[in-house]
């Protein structure tokens, strides 16, 4: 029995190019830098929050690898802005999307995330049991746990990160999933005039210091992203602009932290020169040279998930078998985390996320064919 053909796309929802392979490459060399940014956590002893790592004596190769120890968190920020893009590019020309889009969310997102969840909570009791304090991330509770399963962890509810932390930015960006498929109808309409104001005002917000602004910033990147595709679908992105709108960036953020001293609005300049520059490269790109990022693109989500999980598990062993975290100042202990956390990223996603995914849906084909 041969699976139904899905409907074709809607007209003009949808531009010329496929797959944006650069940008998927992207996507592992955001998870890469978050991996430098978290690094500092073997330094942390069992303390409460608040205590300080001097990073440029402590980390290996923090002087040439400067900018990735120090700000290799902002990758989130362009994880966002890549997401709404996407999804634009996914879902506003499929007919079919505002049935299935969160079945599909569901498959994607929750096999993983429940899994270390899980795991991330056990590690945690066990490292609680001998120190007496959680690593890192301090709220492991049975409230924290459970706004955990539904990725409404960072919704404004909780007192700070917990279990697995680097999720938060899953369950913000949830909340920009949510607005997106509200949106959808309106969005297949008029993609660059509803999503830009959307982008605009919630991004206002941010910048007055309205409450809950992880949730604020993820949107606004969100629709960001999402008003960027819109304006391709208009026809003017070509190569000439996306360059010159990738050096205005660089500018603008160089302006912002010189003159204004603003870090949200450098952050914001900087991911959105990194996004066009990106973007240029997919469209330079016309023999699909980089076919090779959609591959790699897929252990980005695995790599975010699971580094926490195996550093919380690394510095068990290390605090039992050496007693001393030293080792972690080693070139070749960073080189070895960086190693491990890019094979479980790829490891998973092949034989856990595809399965698990594949699994989901098929149950949600038959329940939907049982109705």
């Amino acid at each position: 029995m041969t699976k139904p053909a899905r409907p074709a796309p809607l007209p003009g929802l949808r531009v010329d190019k496929r797959h944006f392979n650069a940008l998927d490459l992207s996507r592992l060399v955001a998870s890469f830098a978050v991996l430098f940014w978290h690094y500092q956590h073997f330094f942390v002893p069992p303390v409460g929050y608040g205590f300080h790592v001097d990073r440029e004596v402590l980390t290996p190769f923090y002087h040439p690898l400067r900018w990735l120890f120090d700000y290799g968190h902002v990758a989130v920020e362009y994880f966002w802005a890549v997401s709404g893009f996407v999804f634009a590019h996914v879902y506003l020309a499929d007919s079919t999307a505002h049935r299935r889009f969160w079945i599909a969310r569901v498959a994607r997102l929750w096999p993983l995330h429940l899994l270390t969840l899980v795991l991330v909570a056990g590690l945690q009791g066990l490292y609680t049991h001998i120190n007496g304090t959680a690593f890192i991330y301090h709220e492991q509770d049975w409230k924290h746990f459970l706004l955990s399963i539904p990725l409404a962890h960072y919704w404004g509810w909780q007192h700070n990160q917990s279990f697995n932390g680097p999720s938060w930015s899953l369950s913000t960006e949830i909340l920009a999933y949510a607005a997106f498929w509200v949106l959808l109808p309106a969005l297949r309409r008029a993609p660059l005039m509803v999503a830009l104001p959307v982008a605009v005002v919630v991004l206002r917000l941010f910048f007055l210091g309205w409450p809950d602004e992880p949730v604020l910033t993820c949107i606004g990147y969100f629709f960001l992203g999402t008003s960027i595709y819109g304006a391709a679908l208009r026809g003017w992105l070509t190569l000439p602009v996306l360059v010159a709108a990738s050096v205005a960036c660089v500018a603008a953020g160089w302006i912002a932290a010189t003159r204004y001293h603003g870090e949200d609005a450098t952050i914001l300049a900087g991911t959105f020169a990194v996004f066009f520059a990106t973007l240029a490269i997919d469209l330079a790109d016309r023999g699909e040279r980089l076919a090779i990022g959609r591959k790699l693109g897929d252990a980005s989500y695995g790599i975010y998930l699971w580094h926490f999980p195996l550093q919380v598990a690394l510095v068990l062993v290390i605090d039992a078998t050496l007693g001393s975290r030293a080792i972690a100042s080693q070139p070749a202990f960073l080189l070895f985390f960086l190693a491990l956390a890019v094979a479980a990223g790829f490891a998973s996603h092949r034989w856990i996320e595809r399965p698990a995914q594949k699994a989901v849906l098929r149950l949600a084909g038959r329940w939907r064919a049982a109705a």
